[in-house]
């Protein structure tokens, strides 16, 4: 059984019996990971405020080959979203954003990078609360990409041919980009060149770049609108932004 200590972001919990809970997180270096936390919900419990959404911990657990749930043994804070997190648009917009993550991702496969872009993601929503539309499409767009369901955008999938920049096309099923001569449905959604630059950018710049280059873009919503089919398709399930319960 070994004993691993690596650093993780908490995700979401969930109670189990009368004083347990069912962890979910995000490590560096093993990716998702699902455990224990025996005793987690008495009063002197000695996780204390370590097991909080969103919170960046230091964790060790114990794992065994044959389970999957691993045991944590014990966390320790390293910095936290307490005070964003009671924003009902933070948690709304970062509870959709990790449910997908968690949807999109199998157990206990490494990804430091979408680790490192999850963080930036949380500590630029946390504090630039104005601009969580921004900050969400960039998650989406990067979700997908490092999970390897992005669309290749610059080439129609009729014709092969390299879209130009200034060129509108129709989304397709796929889904891929039509350009207007392959474009036959009418029913299609337009892609306009505005959508498109907003997801090359994303790709070559950090999130706080990207939320002071576009926060203001009205395009934005749009495109975080049709991602989310992208993200419905590649996960076999509708996705949606549903209110906190509060």
């Amino acid at each position: 059984m070994p004993l691993i200590e690596t650093e993780s972001l908490i995700l979401k919990t969930y109670d189990l019996a009368e004083a347990d809970k069912i962890v979910v997180l995000l490590s560096r270096e093993h990716g998702v990971v699902r455990g224990v936390a025996k005793g987690a919900k008495r009063l002197n419990s000695r996780f204390g405020s370590g097991l909080e959404p969103f919170s960046i911990v230091r964790v060790t657990y114990f794992q065994k080959e044959v389970l999957e749930l691993v045991k944590i043994q014990k966390t320790e804070l390293i910095d936290s979203c307490f005070e964003a997190a009671s924003d009902p648009d933070f948690l709304q917009k970062f509870s959709y954003l990790i449910d997908i993550l968690v949807d999109a991702l199998p157990p206990h496969d490494p990804n430091e990078t979408l680790y490192r872009m999850t963080l930036a993601c949380l500590k630029a929503g946390a504090e630039q609360p104005a601009c969580l539309p921004a900050i969400g499409l960039y998650f989406e767009i990067w979700l997908l990409k490092l999970t390897g369901y992005l669309p290749r955008w610059s080439v129609c999938r009729g014709c092969g041919r390299e879209l130009k920049l200034d060129e509108p096309a129709g989304l397709g099923s796929a889904p891929e980009l039509y350009c207007g001569s392959c474009r036959r449905l009418s029913s299609m959604t337009l892609i306009t060149p505005a959508h498109r630059s907003l997801l090359t950018s994303a790709l070559r710049i950090s999130p706080v770049e990207f939320v002071q280059q576009y926060i203001s873009s009205s395009a934005l919503v749009e495109l975080s609108e049709v991602l989310k089919r992208v993200i419905s398709h590649s996960l076999g399930r509708p996705v949606n932004e549903r209110p906190p319960l509060l």
